[in-house]
């Protein structure tokens, strides 16, 4: 009876979302798959099912592909203010909708609500500013060697952008990808992950009732089962100039490997193994409030999350000691719904397995769990308690690969050169964290940081202004500022001669 109870709660819980779909968004109608076949989207909290949504395969994704091509002949020729205007009154609709659109992605991703509400916060910045950049994409005139001619370079919109977007900010990467491309001038398609569709058809909704013209964004839904093949369309399609990808390497690799058959532009987003420096001259107290945020931040499900904690030996224990404390009184376990709780649940029991190998592979090698390093079985199945490791080697799977959840590996340096070539040694060059208030310090570790973004006493690095991207395997391309709209433009010359005549 309890179960029934609770179960009767979600589903009254759920209705009442008033911007929750069940269908996908193609040409500016709300459709089934052309199979009629579907399956749930779950959430993690609990395994209940939200709702169920289309299971699309290939055809359903060249539809998807033809209503974005089509329009794009017609958004292609719109003014930069006309879209700039789109792009503003679709912001002012996301803040005026943010608790509704925090629910959707509670209750689909496992957030903590207050967390899904910065989310919220931080996609809508990307609508806010792509809106102002739409007018400020410009081209060039070139002084020309010729004294009858003039070199003109303007931008214009590569066409039809296939969107594959991740489960760990469902509405904010797709607003900083669809942004960016709108105010360029192209239309998409996105595919959202097969665990948070809801986030991306909720965004949908509101682009429609923002006065989005039809075709211009298309949101297909997919299993896990249909992706790969829904995927390789997405990449080969004539009509597709452009893939935007956020998500594994692995994933990332693939889907480039698809993009060269056609020479398609790629903005990938990938993979990271972020580390987190710390000097003797540091503020400590500073630094360790730094590193829950860097850390812990979506329960350590981010790309740029810090994964190795590299403390000087003069520092070491005094940030262990602090660390360890404030994990043990910070990190909430919970329901994302429950007032406090600062950490949900993994995504998935995928996700889950591997977080717990991956920590259990570490202690029998050595490692030892000052905090956490198991599961909370009491409140679920993918609740992983949020976890300190000491004397971790690096040869430890563990301090070589992307954990994405919430487990912090602390090593002893001594030496700048040391934290240079420890943290160097990774194939992934997201992002990076140093603490020093060394000014010489922070510029020579910035300069010699192979990471396409570099925080200084920071541990939050994310924004709408600054170009965000990696370098060697954590991808091509930027995303936010004005560069994140120019990723979606080909550089035209244009030789204008006989000005003379």
């Amino acid at each position: 009876m309890g179960l029934l109870r609770f179960g009767v709660k979600n589903c009254l819980q759920y209705r009442q979302m008033h911007l929750l779909k069940n269908q996908a968004y193609v040409n500016g109608q709300w459709v089934k798959a052309g199979s009629n076949v579907v399956f749930s989207v779950n959430n993690p909290a609990d395994d209940s099912v939200i709702t169920e949504v289309p299971d699309m395969d290939a055809s359903d994704a060249k539809n998807a592909i033809q209503a974005a091509a089509s329009t794009f002949e017609t958004w292609k020729n719109t003014t930069a203010k006309e879209r700039s205007q789109i792009l503003r009154r679709w912001f002012n609709l996301c803040e005026k909708n943010t608790d509704e659109l925090a629910k959707i992605i509670t209750a689909e991703s496992g957030k903590p609500l207050a967390e899904a509400r910065g989310e919220v916060a931080y996609g809508n910045s990307f609508l806010e500013w792509f809106a102002d950049t739409a007018r400020h994409i410009n081209g060039e005139i070139v002084p020309s060697p010729w004294p009858n001619k003039q070199i003109l370079l303007t931008r214009q919109p590569v066409g039809v952008v296939s969107v594959i977007t991740p489960w760990n900010f469902p509405f904010a990467m797709i607003t900083r990808k669809v942004g960016a491309l709108m105010a360029a001038g192209c239309t998409c398609v996105i595919k959202p992950s097969e665990d948070t569709p809801l986030s991306a058809l909720a965004a949908a909704e509101l682009a429609e009732q923002a006065g989005v013209p039809t075709g211009v964004i298309n949101v297909i839904t997919t299993s896990r089962k249909n992706a790969p093949s829904v995927g390789k369309v997405m990449c080969e399609d004539d009509a597709v100039r452009c893939i935007s990808f956020t998500g594994s390497t692995q994933v990332g690799k693939t889907l480039y490997g698809l993009a060269a058959n056609g020479v398609k532009r790629v903005a990938l987003e990938l993979g990271g193994n972020a580390p987190f420096i710390v000097f003797p001259s540091a503020d400590i107290e500073h630094a360790l409030d730094q590193a829950m945020l860097a850390k812990f931040r979506n329960n350590g499900q981010a790309c740029i999350g810090a994964n190795r904690f590299l403390i000087h030996e003069d520092v070491y224990d005094k940030f262990v000691k602090g660390f360890k404390s404030r994990i043990a009184q910070k990190c909430i376990l919970g329901p994302g719904t429950k007032e406090g709780v600062t950490c949900g649940p993994l995504i998935n029991n995928q996700q889950a397995k591997k977080v717990s190998s991956l920590v259990d592979d570490a202690i029998s090698k050595g490692a030892k769990a000052l905090v956490g390093g198991k599961f909370a079985t009491e409140l679920g199945n993918k609740y992983y308690e949020s976890t300190l490791l000491i004397n971790v080697k690096q040869s430890m799977s563990i301090f070589t690969e992307e954990v994405f959840g919430p487990v912090a590996t602390c090593l002893k340096i001594s030496s700048e050169d040391e934290a240079l070539k420890i943290a160097n040694s990774t194939r992934s060059g997201l992002a990076a964290y140093v603490f020093t208030k060394d000014l010489g310090q922070a510029f020579r570790m910035s300069n010699k940081l192979e990471f396409g973004m570099v925080a200084i006493n920071d541990g939050i690095i994310s924004a709408a202004e600054p170009a965000f991207g990696g370098i060697k395997e954590s991808g091509i391309g930027r995303e936010g500022s004005r560069h994140g709209a120019e990723e979606y433009t080909d550089l035209k010359y244009t030789l204008m001669s006989c000005l003379d005549k």
